[in-house]
């Protein structure tokens, strides 16, 4: 296997590749929309889709949870050498039974109370109409944008990294350039970023399942014998890297909420802003995790800790790149974000500056962090990477978003860089501790 006789250096950076055209799923999709539609209905489009965007963390995060966690079961598995392999298609089939029922659930949901939805997301007047016109076309395939995340990460561990990136890519590019067509050349305005967005979601799909026909696959659909149980450890195993998104959902919530409070619909739609910029930072992240994931789970089985340690100091230059390039970005150009994403006024010039420099700050911890949540995953130490998502998800950064504006408004802005801040403290210490304690038996 690939995994445990391969040259890492060669390996890695070929599934960190793959990985980075896969990530950029949960980010091309909204940031395309966002800057199509902030360009055409200006300051209240580009906050309408900071409303949806919570929609796309939830949908997502799911995906995640049953295409990671099921993923990294069966690397492990294929990795060991104790006659469990008969169980890897259980899992896998396990994973796709949860994401359809997942699936099924927020079809449901968005169907039937997309205004209620909106409203709690913080939506009003105008922008909760324009957020529901958006999603029309997106309700009618939704659970396609699960599973595209779902078979990603099953395509990573099947030795298909390139199809999946494939898949994602072609269904971003009919994106691009189907949001300028519907949007401009249709005069469909947001309607026609939403039907953009469907229509490549399920060109990616169909890609990304055209691998099952394929003589390379080995993952084949069988009946689970014992479905809960395996859904339970999918979920153990998944649920951190599902938290994060998911998380990022929640925190939007309540940025929406005390921006709308503190500062006003000009500073919302900034945040509208940084949300893409941040998710985009997060895929980047994502796609080290990803590329090591597969990597380390399969060494991690098969009790090679020497692999484990050089994949590590990979991912490790990778974040430090990624962090760099982001936070000098968003220190440097952060108007550059702004007409990007917009057709901005001169109020609008003058006040984001100094709130995308501020959130920027966070950039250079964030990629660590959530790579650490894959790396812990990976070597099955579920309760480390739980505290890390939760902790950065919600905890800290829940209660900072309630304290800080308390002082000063301004300081809203300050919650993510500091709650990145703490949480990379704790990750560093038990990031050495768990790497230390790797088997030292090694194979040439």
């Amino acid at each position: 296997m690939d995994f445990l006789t391969g040259k890492l250096k060669s390996l890695y950076f070929k599934y960190l590749a793959a990985a980075f055209g896969s990530a950029l799923v949960t980010s091309i999709y909204s940031i395309v929309d966002m800057a199509i539609v902030g360009q055409y209905q200006g300051p209240d489009g580009t906050a309408a889709l900071a409303v949806v965007a919570p929609i796309w963390n939830i949908i997502f995060s799911l995906g995640l949870l049953m295409g990671i966690g099921g993923s990294i079961i069966l690397s492990t598995l294929r990795g060991q050498r104790d006659g469990h392999h008969q169980y890897e298609n259980e899992y896998f089939s396990s994973a796709v039974i949860g994401s359809t029922a997942l699936g099924l659930i927020m079809w449901v949901l968005l169907i039937f109370f997309d205004k209620e939805l909106f409203i709690f997301f913080g939506a009003k007047g105008n922008l909760l109409a324009l957020a529901q016109t958006y999603i029309i076309p997106i309700k009618f395939v939704l659970p396609c944008f699960l599973f595209t995340q779902m078979l990603a990460a099953f395509l990573r561990n099947d030795n298909a990294p390139t199809l999946a990136t494939i898949g994602v890519l072609l269904g971003g590019i009919f994106n691009i350039f189907g949001d300028y067509f519907f949007v401009f050349t249709l005069d469909m305005g947001i309607f026609g970023a939403g039907l953009a967005t469907a229509i490549g979601s399920v060109i990616s799909c169909i890609i990304m399942l055209t691998h099952f026909l394929s003589k390379e696959n080995t993952l084949h659909f069988v009946i689970p014998k014992h479905i809960l149980q395996q859904l339970q450890k999918i979920v153990i195993t998944g649920f951190s890297t599902f938290f994060i998104d998911i998380a990022m959902g929640i925190l939007t919530i309540l940025f929406n909420r005390q921006i709308m409070a503190y500062l006003g619909s000009q500073a919302l739609s900034i945040y509208g802003i940084i949300v893409n910029i941040s998710t985009f930072v997060q895929c980047c992240a994502y796609s080290v995790g990803q590329a090591s994931q597969p990597i380390i789970s399969t060494n991690f089985g098969a009790k090679f800790g020497h692999r484990i340690k050089e994949t590590l100091k990979y991912a490790l230059y990778s974040v430090a790149f990624f962090s760099i390039l982001w936070t000098a970005l968003a220190l440097l150009v952060p108007n550059m974000f702004v007409k990007i994403f917009m057709t901005p006024t001169q109020e609008i010039l003058q006040i984001a500056p100094p709130i995308i420099r501020m959130y920027g700050l966070s950039f250079l911890l964030l990629p660590f962090n959530i790579f650490s949540t894959y790396y812990f995953q990976a070597l099955l130490k579920p309760k480390t990477s739980f505290v890390i998502s939760v902790g950065r998800g919600l905890v800290l950064s829940g209660i900072l978003i309630y304290l800080l504006p308390l002082i000063n408004a301004d300081y809203l802005w300050l919650t993510m860089p500091i709650t990145e801040f703490i949480v990379a403290i704790y990750a560093v210490i038990h990031m050495r501790k768990c790497t230390k304690s790797l088997p030292i038996e090694s194979r040439s």
